[in-house]
């Protein structure tokens, strides 16, 4: 499985497919984040871009070969296998993005909450950002899972379909990304800081059922 890893990250770097979304993610953020803004409400932004972008990601991984080369690699490895070792590869890229982004936040942010409020602490503040990154990379991973092969294999309606479950999985009430963002806008509102546990094991399980369903249907499924 670790050569398979490495053989997806080796192809997405090699590929430039990592460029769109990286640089879509650093032109959202700077839209949407201004020098000296909260760093809690920024951590906010920062994680719920991070799930469209983990999304596509996923896509570009899971499309970067050729047909032909694809079946020759799950000849040798197994349908499964190499679905396992794609997502493991958009999962790894995601969080890296996500500790680079909290990182730069840090950098750039002003207070650590609203000025009116009780200042948080900082090392609560940046623990609750990247967990709420995790939580979004995850549930990322899972959309982007449904909406690509082997689960819908007309490409054609991947990209919408993912922009709308990426949307649906940030405003859904019960959502465990809606629930670690709105964590971090109450704390940026009210200066207390709570950690996101339950979103990131909710988001964990959620994640890894759906790659195990994808991964299940690679090996029964002809692309």
């Amino acid at each position: 499985m670790r050569a398979l890893v490495r053989y997806q990250a080796a192809l997405l770097l090699r590929s430039y497919g990592w460029l769109p979304p990286v640089l879509a993610y650093t032109l959202l953020m700077v839209i949407a984040v201004s020098i000296g803004d909260p760093l809690l409400g920024s951590q906010a932004v920062g994680a719920a871009v991070l799930l469209p972008v983990t999304a596509w990601l996923v896509r570009v991984v899971v499309t970067a070969e050729p047909a032909a080369s694809r079946a020759c690699l799950t000849a040798v490895a197994t349908a499964p296998r190499v679905q396992v070792a794609a997502l493991l590869t958009a999962l790894s890229a995601g969080l890296l993005l996500a500790v680079g982004g909290t990182l730069a936040l840090w950098a750039v942010s002003g207070p650590v909450s609203n000025r009116k409020v009780p200042p948080a602490p900082l090392g609560a503040a940046l623990a609750a950002g990247l967990l709420a990154s995790v939580v979004c990379v995850l549930l990322g991973v899972a959309v982007g899972a449904l909406c690509n092969r082997p689960v819908l294999l007309r490409g054609q309606y991947g990209i919408p379909l993912a922009l709308a479950a990426a949307t649906l999985a940030l405003v859904a009430p019960l959502s465990p990304a809606n629930a670690a963002v709105r964590e971090l806008v109450d704390a940026s509102r009210s200066g207390r800081v709570g950690q996101p546990w339950a979103a990131l094991v909710a988001a964990a399980v959620l994640m890894a059922v759906v790659a195990a369903g994808a991964c299940a249907l690679a090996g029964r499924r002809t692309e």
